[in-house]
């Protein structure tokens, strides 16, 4: 069990929808806030981004990767000063999951990969909570040589216009969420480690998570989780709260619920087995667990969220 991807795939509430950009200088493009998280890759050229909130621009060079975890409005230019106009992509076939945007100019062209992952932002994963508002990742350091040839494929997936682009370039974008925090992990295990880079890395407490990802429905107690991970139940239930940022029981509850909401969201399979899946012997019981989590009983969020995973 890879917890750190069944958590992103639990969270994930639709199709990433990514945009070719292609600009010539000068060029200076708005983007809203949206509801998921914003990414955009530099595949040629060198442009600067612009926080809304009045901070410092962010030089971006060939090969960086930048993410908004909230998605915020922001902006993209050749130059600071230069005036922006509205992000507005085209779909050459609306079901496609590439669209692309071009601004025609006389100076240096710029060519970028723009979009936003679909995640449920109203259960946020309490990793995703750790991660800073902006996360640049520039192409320069070694180690993320992986990231590197990824950017690599993108470009000549965008650039080629090959039989089969529609069908690879989105597990590719999946993917580079994966390798974003990662990274931003990576550099976080290089100092002391703390938050969910320690949580990982610590022998006991990633056994815990590994555990209560891959059984969901098991009677977990503190006691079972700090033995498995050769503890006393103090001291792995204070490292797992420090590490997680949730009490052991707290966050098997949160995984609980989680993926009970990915089952309700993409499969039609009857309320009973959800509950079961996650533990609960009780359809009731579940039902009660899940309002107070989520706000509205089982069914109704169903008929909320129909197959958005699909």
């Amino acid at each position: 069990m890879d917890v750190l991807s069944d958590a992103l795939g639990a969270l994930r509430t639709g199709r990433t929808r990514s945009v070719r950009t292609s600009v010539r200088a000068p060029w200076g493009l708005r983007f809203p806030a949206v509801t998921g998280t914003t990414f955009h890759v530099v595949l040629q050229g060198a442009c600067w981004l612009l926080p809304a909130d009045g901070g410092d621009p962010v030089g971006l060079g060939p090969g960086d990767v930048v993410f908004l975890r909230e998605g915020s409005e922001h902006g993209l230019a050749d130059t600071p000063e230069t005036p922006l106009i509205d992000f507005a992509p085209e779909r050459e076939d609306p079901s496609s999951p590439i669209g692309h945007v071009r601004v025609d100019g006389p100076g240096a062209e710029a060519i970028l990969l723009c979009g936003a992952y679909q995640l449920d932002r109203t259960r946020s994963h309490p990793l995703m909570r750790e991660l800073p508002e902006l996360v640049h990742l520039p192409a320069r350091p070694a180690r993320r040589a992986e990231l590197g040839h990824l950017v690599d494929l993108l470009a000549t997936e965008l650039d080629l216009r090959r039989p089969g682009r529609d069908g690879i370039v989105p597990p590719l974008v999946d993917a580079m969420l994966l390798y974003i925090l990662r990274a931003w992990l990576d550099e976080r295990s290089d100092a002391a480690p703390s938050g969910w880079a320690g949580a990982l890395a610590d022998t006991a407490i990633g056994q815990a998570l590994h555990d209560i990802h891959a059984r969901p429905a098991h009677p977990w107690t503190v006691e079972q989780l700090a033995a498995r991970g050769g503890l006393s139940r103090s001291v792995f239930a204070q490292r797992f709260t420090a590490l997680v940022g949730l009490p052991p029981m707290a966050y098997l509850t949160w995984w609980r619920m989680t993926s009970a909401g990915r089952m309700l969201r993409e499969s039609d399979i009857p309320l009973r087995a959800v509950a079961e899946c996650v533990g609960y012997t009780s359809e009731f019981a579940f039902g009660k667990a899940f309002k107070r989590e989520f706000g509205v009983p089982p069914g109704g969020y169903r008929r909320g969220h129909t197959h958005q995973g699909v």
